[in-house]
């Protein structure tokens, strides 16, 4: 009988190590269906008030009933995303924000540089990614170094002396 229990566990094992999961996340639910987060719902249809004065209508462009959530959410916070200068990806009014923010350079290139430090970080950890039983998120186990600890910071500047006047209490 212990011959048996050895010899399945001796199988769970190798098919496991078979199991190569790209990526570090694993959101995957495994079944075929369709995804209910591609759906995106429109808005009423509504008779408009006057038929001359609808937009000539453009193969794979947007419709009147189509939802832009990027600007309702700027909407939604005050803002108007419609108000982006000609060539440029933000609002004219932000303009002394964005060069406060950019005063010592930027680089063009920062998704690139970050694709490759992203991929440096995590190929230190990739040696032995194969042989986890099942699928893991690995996530934070790679990352969990990089984690902010909310608590230990607020300490951190509390005893630098800068004031902290409202916090939430440390979970017990």
């Amino acid at each position: 009988m212990g011959g048996m229990r050895a010899v399945i566990l001796g199988m769970v094992l190798v098919l496991a190590g078979c199991a190569n999961e790209k990526g570090i996340r694993v959101l995957s639910s495994g079944d075929e269906g369709p995804d209910e987060f591609a759906i995106m719902p429109t808005k009423e249809l509504a008779a408009p008030a006057s038929y001359s004065s609808l937009p000539e209508p453009t193969p794979g462009g947007t419709n009147l009933a189509d939802v832009d959530p990027l600007a309702e959410g700027a909407a939604a916070l005050g803002g108007n995303r419609t108000t982006a200068s000609a060539g440029s990806s933000f609002p004219a009014t932000d303009s002394a924000l964005v060069s406060y923010a950019s005063r010592n350079g930027t680089n063009p290139n920062i998704r690139e540089q970050l694709a490759q430090d992203d991929e440096a970080v995590r190929g230190q950890f990739n040696r032995f990614v194969s042989w986890r039983l099942g699928s893991n998120d690995r996530y934070n186990e790679i990352y969990r170094r990089y984690h902010l600890n909310a608590y230990r910071e607020l300490a951190r500047w509390r005893r630098a002396g800068v004031k902290t006047p409202t916090a939430p209490t440390p979970p017990q």
